[in-house]
């Protein structure tokens, strides 16, 4: 077996247990890296956020430098892991399994669904509230939570996948840090603006060409004439580079409407409609899920016959 094809094979295995492991297990309970990488974070950026006195440009380079001081040495770190004979194998497993987010996904949106097909719309707006920074007492529950499930399952599940295939656990982690980092700093607001500028900037970069393999995902499996339509004619009035396609594509493909305005901190924003089709209801947050699962199965179909074919 020459080395080429181990490779495919091994990276196959990999992913298959990664996605095993974290269906089985979800998210850590308890000390998750994330978190403690989300306190290093909050420590680094009151060292090097300085004063409100500091020039936009300044502000800019010292939110630079705060991501590359987070970021290269834990690929550093992790480059050197996963090169250990036997150990790197186990810590890009570990390191894979943790960076997908495909079970968690399930476990926030799937309640929401159950307390809305039970009548409980409070604690449906609740369990809501928790997965979306739109105020609650506003929230449209099924759009609000289909948007957060296909747009999470590009960022969560997708987005990691495809960068562990590109450059193994060093590109998984560093992924996953900047998406974290864009989660806690890529904000257009006056604390944020020009400090949190190069995470948000970086997470579009990252996430661009896996968010359009999530939307062709999406696309396949579902209404895909419609799916496409939705992506071409609606994206370019979406504010997001990335979201805009996942989740046009993704409402095409169910036949359903999402967008449309939302209240954050008590503004309405604009957002554009995308999809076409019927007002969302609680079912359909079930085949949202559905879809999903349903991309997962298909990328590990893909990767198999991509596995197969370097045996040819």
């Amino acid at each position: 077996m020459g080395p080429n094809k181990l490779a495919m094979l091994s990276i196959f295995i990999i992913v298959l247990l990664a996605l095993s492991i974290d269906w089985l297990l979800g998210e850590p309970k308890r000390w998750h890296p994330l978190v403690g990488f989300g306190y290093l974070v909050k420590r680094v950026e009151s060292r090097l956020y300085g004063r409100s006195t500091h020039t936009h440009t300044q502000q800019l380079f010292r939110g630079t430098a705060a991501v590359a001081l987070l970021l290269v040495p834990s690929i550093v770190i992790s480059h050197y892991l996963a090169n250990i004979p036997v150990f790197g194998t186990v810590f890009t497993l570990i390191a894979l399994s943790l960076a997908i987010g495909h079970k968690s996904l399930h476990q926030h949106a799937q309640p929401i669904a159950d307390a809305l097909i039970a009548g409980d719309q409070t604690h449906a707006r609740l369990l809501t509230s928790r997965i979306v920074s739109r105020d609650p007492a506003t929230l449209n529950i099924p759009r609000a939570t289909i948007e957060s499930v296909l747009e999470n399952g590009a960022d969560s599940v997708f987005c990691a996948i495809f960068w562990f295939l590109i450059g193994g656990a060093p590109a998984v982690i560093a992924y996953r840090l900047a998406n974290t980092l864009d989660a806690m700093w890529g904000y257009r607001n006056q604390r944020y603006l020009y400090f949190g500028r190069f995470a948000a900037r970086l997470d579009d970069v990252l996430n661009y060409i896996p968010a359009r393999l999530s939307a062709l995902s999406y696309a396949f499996l579902g209404n895909t004439k419609q799916a496409f339509q939705a992506w071409k004619n609606q994206t370019k009035h979406c504010e997001s580079p990335n979201a805009g396609p996942v989740m046009a594509s993704g409402a095409g493909a169910l036949n359903l409407t999402l967008g449309g305005p939302a209240q954050y901190g008590g503004q309405w924003l604009q957002r554009p409609l995308l999809g076409y089709g019927l007002e969302p209801t609680a079912n359909d947050i079930y085949r949202a899920l559905r879809l999903v699962r349903h991309s997962v199965l298909l990328w590990l179909i893909c990767l198999f016959i991509l596995v197969v074919a370097s045996y040819a």
